[in-house]
């Protein structure tokens, strides 16, 4: 199998970091601001791993002081060697794009202390990456790009599987008389639900079990909430998927979290694992009483 190498470089501001972070999600090995040096080296690690790394994206800028001189024909050796997949990306941006980026962060150029201010420092580093630009498989220019925008199209162009692409969905059951989880992209309130609670055979029993679920799909209304829950659930992955996210979190409480909130738990993430998803449900409170 051969190994799949991306050398992300460009401009200073241009979304590198962007990129990799990109890679990253679509299941990379990725290695930011990798002496040049190294990248023999490297690659000779990840023939020789027992961890399997196919495939390695790697930022390779003028952060490193060796790089305009000692790349050039380091890249020239990887490209002969049979068992490398190797493409290089180029990141680039206008003047004024690049301008506003330095001036919204307020991180200094790398260049600015050789030359008089930011706009001179941007156009310097262009002069300086320029035969490194004519190497480049692909040139990016970003300056019209979100980091959303620029994430979503490297994850379009670079994914080689749908399986690279998942997003990892947690439904998280609770109670609100023990408070509200923190970190919740999403909640849902089903306190309106039948409770199982007032049953005395099912009080001492939970949502995983048959007895309540069996109970529970008795009821139109919660039937016909899990439907509605799920549709929105299936509307909305996709979109917060083409945002970037690569996780998500829905929370589902009832009062004491121990049988309607997690029953619907169930139900969803088994609904969302028919639909394609990695799902799971977990359940905060079942424990507690």
């Amino acid at each position: 199998m051969s190994l799949r190498i991306i050398i992300i470089t460009g401009l200073s501001g241009s979304g590198k970091h962007t990129a990799i972070k990109a890679f990253e999600d679509l299941g990379y090995f990725c290695i930011d601001n990798l002496p040049v040096a190294l990248i023999p080296t490297f690659i000779e690690l990840c023939r020789r791993t027992q961890e399997n790394i196919t495939q390695a994206a790697l930022v390779i800028d003028a952060r490193e002081r060796q790089f305009l001189t000692e790349f050039p024909p380091i890249y020239e050796q990887l490209q002969h060697q049979v068992d490398i997949e190797l493409k290089m990306v180029f990141l680039e941006a206008s003047d004024e794009a690049l301008q506003v980026r330095f001036s919204e962060t307020r991180r200094p150029h790398p260049l600015v202390e050789t030359v008089n201010n930011l706009l001179e420092s941007i156009r310097a580093e262009k002069k300086l990456l320029a035969p490194i630009r004519d190497l480049a498989s692909i040139i990016v220019d970003t300056s019209e790009h979100t980091v959303h925008t620029l994430r979503r199209y490297f994850v379009e162009e670079f994914a080689t599987s749908t399986d690279s692409l998942d997003m990892n969905l947690t439904i998280m059951s609770f109670g609100h008389k023990h408070g509200i989880p923190v970190a919740l992209d999403l909640l849902f309130d089903v306190r309106f639900l039948p409770n199982p609670h007032f049953v005395p055979e099912l009080r001492p029993l939970t949502g995983r079990h048959t007895e309540v679920t069996d109970y529970m799909l008795t009821f139109q209304e919660v039937r016909e909430t899990i439907d509605r829950f799920g549709d929105l659930l299936e509307f909305l992955v996709p979109r917060y998927k083409r945002e970037g996210r690569s996780y998500l979190t829905i929370g589902v409480g009832c009062t004491g979290g121990q049988h309607r909130s997690v029953m619907v738990s169930e139900t969803l993430a088994e609904r969302l694992r028919k639909a394609g998803y990695k799902a799971r449900a977990t359940h905060r409170d079942v424990s507690k009483r």
